[in-house]
């Protein structure tokens, strides 16, 4: 399986789809199907049961995942979408690098 350029946390703009241009943090990466969920982006209905979390039940609002095609890591600096290079430190630690300001992300 191939790595993806998005982790847990980050900051990422939506490049495509019904949410175009919105941002949010990544709360989990599905590396597995390629997709990640982004707070507040890709919002769906979901109907639960009554149960101890949610003794109403009823149709809730929840995040569905989003290909991660669709989405792009924004650059530290200028607040923009960006893509990222990896480079090594002196040290040998591997950093993700923003392609447009040269910025290090964290």
């Amino acid at each position: 399986m191939n790595k993806l350029h998005i982790k847990k946390n980050d900051t990422v703009i939506v490049l495509a789809g019904e949410d175009k241009g919105k941002t949010g943090k990544v709360l989990k990466v599905l590396v597995e199907k390629q997709r990640a969920i982004v707070e507040g982006v890709n919002m769906v209905s979901k109907n639960m049961k009554p149960s101890a979390k949610y003794p109403q039940g009823g149709i809730i609002k929840q995040e569905a995942p989003i290909h991660v095609s669709n989405l792009s890591l924004i650059d530290p600096k200028s607040g923009k979408a960006t893509r990222i290079a990896i480079k090594r430190t002196e040290d040998g630690k591997k950093v993700r690098i923003a392609k447009k300001s040269g910025e290090e992300i964290k």
